[in-house]
């Protein structure tokens, strides 16, 4: 029987407004967390490709203002997040199909153990939901009871005869073992898929969002969607978004727990406790592997301005676990974290104040200077990670302009860049998406130093 619904959620034209709102309500949040539930199983998260657990963070915050315990969930970090180009074939610093549905089982064993459940509810971006349905249908249906997909491209992100072992390839073996049958889930599982109407860069009939512009990938906006499952459409959110956006984050914390969040916003706490990870980019590959020998040193800045506030609020240098912290902060604060990691420029991370404690404040320094920057006197990048910059779609603004390297129309720009003369060095630049704005230094590139101002929301 077909399960399948389609819902489109409207209010498209305020979307950044809406983001923004919520946002802003964070800190006008009064009320308490909700009382923590035992009614609900715990619940695992699982990133995408290239990605890490510190994604999920505002999501978690969120789950936890509605009363589910922090230690009731997880979050996988894969040690090789990227994909392989073909799954059949070793690559350094990347992982096969096989490789991730180890680990997430793994992880699965783990938070059973940890909780005493007898099942756990897991929640994937994209390519997240690969290894979960690879574990689901490799004899792990019995420790799951929900599935959850956002954007997760279930047919392909192109389906055409060539490079068959390409996990993200419609007709290749992976998904075309994942996909057999008249139904494409699992029993035993309910499965919940997320996606876009139309905004999804990996879910486009056009190659060109993929590199080959006028190529038909085979595939189109429906293409999350899955014969069995419950599926929705969350209306104009990109790629990332229909995971981390707060609309996907009421269909998530609804499909597992059975009834409506008590609250969108993210209750404050009093005292804000911050710790991670400090991972690396070897050969110019992400990757979730510790780095030993990093400092990490946390600035309580001017919110108008960038300024530091005084010293050093934190420092710590990072073992072979790569761990970092903890820094004790107030939830107002904003901050600014100066990462000096082996081999990398040092990097400033300019970030609006952290609402809630959390362990996932993980932290990659910047990739080398390039080319396109040998002549400037300073750089400074505008990061979005839980989702894209969309134009017109958003407000988007870097130092009182929209970015020239964010392309319109569908999303697909996640990081804008601007490059200032040496004049400019040491002034501040603002980076505004919606109602979150982040100020920045622009520190000198003479120096090896680039300056990133990431957004939160």
């Amino acid at each position: 029987m077909k399960l399948s619904r389609r819902t489109i959620l409207q209010g498209v034209s305020s979307l950044p407004f809406a983001v923004a709102s919520l946002r802003a309500g964070v800190m006008a949040q009064t009320a308490p967390a909700v009382t923590p539930s035992t009614e609900v199983p715990p619940i695992l998260f699982v990133h995408g490709n290239g990605d890490y657990d510190a994604l999920w963070v505002t999501t978690l915050w969120r789950m936890e203002s509605n009363g589910i315990a922090r230690d009731r969930m997880a979050a996988i970090n894969f040690t090789d997040p990227l994909a392989r180009s073909d799954d059949k074939v070793e690559q350094a610093n990347r992982s096969s199909t096989e490789d991730q549905r180890r680990e997430l089982t793994a992880a699965i064993a783990d938070l059973k153990r940890r909780t005493g459940a007898s099942r756990v509810a897991l929640v994937g971006s994209s390519r997240g939901g690969y290894a979960i349905r690879n574990v689901i249908k490799n004899g792990g249906a019995g420790d799951v009871s929900h599935a959850i997909l956002c954007g997760t491209p279930n047919h392909g992100v192109f389906a055409t005869d060539d490079t068959p072992n390409n996990e993200f390839n419609g007709r290749g073996a992976f998904l075309r073992g994942l996909n057999e049958g008249e139904s494409e889930v699992t029993p035993g599982t309910a499965f919940l898929t997320l996606r876009s109407d139309g905004l999804d860069k990996y879910a486009q009939a056009d190659g060109r969002f993929i590199g080959k512009p006028g190529v038909p990938t085979g595939v189109t906006a429906e293409g999350p969607e899955l014969k069995g499952a419950t599926n929705l459409v969350l209306g104009a959110l990109d790629h990332r978004e229909v995971a981390f956006h707060p609309r996907a984050f009421r269909e998530i914390y609804k499909f597992i727990a059975g009834r409506e969040p008590t609250r969108i916003a993210i209750v404050p706490e009093p005292s804000v406790k911050l710790s991670g990870l400090i991972t690396g980019t070897p050969g110019g590959v992400s990757t979730n592997r510790p780095v030993a020998g990093a400092t990490v040193d946390v600035f309580r800045v001017d919110p108008e301005t960038g300024e530091r506030n005084g010293g050093a609020l934190h420092s710590s240098k990072t073992g072979a676990d790569g761990r970092w912290g903890p820094a004790q902060v107030n939830p107002a604060w904003s901050l600014e974290f100066v990462l000096a990691s082996p081999d990398a420029p040092t990097t400033h991370i300019y970030r609006s104040p952290f609402p809630r404690s959390s362990d996932v404040v993980h932290l990659r320094p910047a990739r080398p200077l390039g080319p396109a920057d040998k002549d400037a006197g300073a750089v400074v990048i505008m990061s979005r990670p839980r989702g894209y910059f969309g134009l017109p779609r958003d407000v988007v603004l870097l130092d009182g302009k929209e970015p020239a390297d964010v392309k319109p129309g569908v999303p697909t720009d996640a990081a804008a860049t601007l490059r200032l003369p040496a004049s400019e060095v040491g002034r501040n630049i603002v980076a505004q998406f919606g109602e979150e704005r982040i100020v920045a230094r622009a520190w000198p590139a003479a120096e090896n130093r680039i300056a990133i101002a990431e957004l939160t929301y």
